[in-house]
């Protein structure tokens, strides 16, 4: 079997493709933050950052950060024409009160039910980082994923029941990995599109779960 897998540029473009026109979209702290450098010019979609932000547009020209307008990750942003920033709990307020069409966050582990694990492994050694990941996994109308398809150490991130603390109960309902879309359904994880080379079959071999 030979395929390339997306780079995470490309896996930033792809997420990118898919939000539509209009949405307000938060993009959740490591990865998601990419997608935000990927939307064609004139084409509108309001990201809102959980620490008081909506109107993020992508990351500032090397030179032109300005390091009082960041993202919830710490990471310098550019703030569109209409943009604006306020206080935390407003944001909060926004995430909870159903305000967000869709939540792109980073996982840990995701279950075939749709279980989120996102901010901690249970390792004693590791720092838990909850941030406004609950809030957003059950706030928004849509939560998707945007990860790899496995941990540095070979291990799947797609699992029958997550293992790691949840942070949302049946939350989502879409993944995006470097291998391929994944749609999470009554049924359990469905392919929507693989890389080229890569089957379904052989997919849900290397994941060790079943993708339908």
């Amino acid at each position: 079997m030979s395929y390339t897998k997306l780079t995470r540029e490309q896996l930033a473009q792809r997420v990118a493709r898919d939000i539509p026109e209009g949405a307000y979209v938060n993009l959740g702290i490591g990865l998601p933050t990419m997608v935000a450098n990927y939307f064609a010019p004139g084409f509108e979609v309001f990201l809102q950052s959980e620490n008081g932000l909506l109107g993020m547009g992508p990351v500032p020209a090397k030179g032109e950060e300005d390091f009082d307008l960041i993202n919830a990750g710490k990471q310098p942003v550019t703030l569109l024409p209409g943009g604006s920033y306020f206080h935390s709990a407003d944001s909060f307020a926004m995430m909870r009160a159903g305000h967000l069409d869709i939540a792109v966050l980073g996982a840990f582990q995701v279950a075939a039910n749709g279980d989120l694990a996102n901010w901690h492994t249970g390792n004693p050694n590791d720092i838990p980082a909850v941030g406004g990941a609950m809030d957003l996994a059950v706030g928004a109308k849509q939560t998707w994923v945007m990860m790899d398809l496995f941990t540095k150490e070979g291990r799947s991130k797609l699992v029958e029941r997550c293992s790691y603390p949840i942070t949302g109960v049946g939350c989502v309902s879409r993944i995006y990995t470097d291998h391929a879309v994944i749609d999470v359904t009554r049924d359990g994880f469905a392919l929507v599109e693989a890389v080229p080379g890569i089957t379904r079959e052989a997919l849900s071999s290397i994941a060790g779960v079943t993708i339908r």
